[in-house]
């Protein structure tokens, strides 16, 4: 059936109409997802935050729940040393590739960059880990045993989120106005004295975001940290140490937790959760008073 114009047209203000409510409904729906799943993490907690004072969680000898303790602090120190080790990797790495594509490159190397770091954001984290175990780790052990360490889970999530940071801070400069890079050379700024002084803080919004979506998946990565940090759960002493990750200690104990120790695991996730929201809090206040 051919449909006719007078069937297919809306007027403007229809349309804005029904767009304004779909968009509504869509944020909507994401804040009552995200509102039911915190929902969620503090019902399962509800039993160990209810029977235990909160501060056992950072007081107790050890993570031992069969005797009942359940230190997490080792657990937060490996979760915060892995996340800011790689991030402190990552940030400076993917903006100077993001700048390297939008300043420097020729268009043919930079596409072909562009679509290797997409590439490598594309990887499955397993895989990650996998090298991590099998080429990353024996290295390390030849350096320092165990190798299985916090060095080596810095070094796989450094590889994950910097595809991340150099993707988004990519698209945030290219969005940055022309016009604004040919005044700054008309008032006779430097190249880099344009990228430094207009570029970047034109785009600071845009890498804020990709530096808050790589922490976020730093800090919630599971599967690669389990496979090359080691699994112990003590605060490490040096990069070569065995750590145990918050993400990582939810996967390798929740499939045989009961009750206490299953409330323990859940209270672990609310913290991750509470994390990222204080991290997400964080970035947007940083962004409107720069704005400001």
């Amino acid at each position: 059936m051919i449909w006719s114009k007078r069937s297919i047209s809306f007027p403007p203000a229809s349309i804005d109409r029904w767009l304004r409510r779909v968009l509504y409904a869509a944020a909507t729906i994401a804040a009552l997802i995200m509102l039911l799943i915190l929902l969620f993490l503090l019902y399962e907690s509800w039993p160990a935050l209810q029977q235990l004072p909160l501060r056992r969680f950072f007081s107790d000898a050890s993570w031992h729940p069969l005797e009942a303790q359940y230190n997490l602090l080792p657990m937060l120190a490996g979760t915060f040393y892995a996340s800011s080790g790689a991030m402190l990797l990552a940030m400076p790495m993917g903006i100077l590739s993001a700048l390297f594509i939008v300043v420097y490159a020729p268009p043919r190397i930079a596409m072909l960059y562009r679509r290797l770091l997409e590439l490598l954001a594309g990887i499955p984290s397993v895989v990650f880990g996998f090298w991590g175990l099998t080429t990353l780790v024996p290295l390390i052990n030849q350096w320092e045993p165990p190798g299985l360490s916090l060095l080596a889970a810095i070094l796989v999530l450094t590889l994950m989120i910097l595809p991340t940071i150099a993707v988004t801070s990519h698209a945030a400069l290219q969005a940055v106005p022309r016009e604004y890079l040919q005044a700054s050379a008309a008032l006779g700024l430097s190249h880099w004295g344009s990228i430094v002084g207009i570029a970047l803080p034109a785009a600071r919004t845009g890498i804020l975001a990709g530096i808050l979506l790589a922490a976020g998946r730093a800090i919630g990565e599971t599967m690669a940290v389990l496979m090359v940090a080691g699994n112990v759960a003590q605060h490490a002493g040096s990069l070569f140490d065995p750590i145990r990750t918050l993400a990582s200690n939810i996967a390798l104990e929740m499939a045989y937790a009961m009750d206490g120790h299953r409330a323990a695991l859940f209270v672990s996730g609310l913290l991750l959760l509470l994390w990222v929201m204080l991290l997400t809090a964080a970035a947007s206040w940083l962004a409107r008073n720069r704005h400001a």
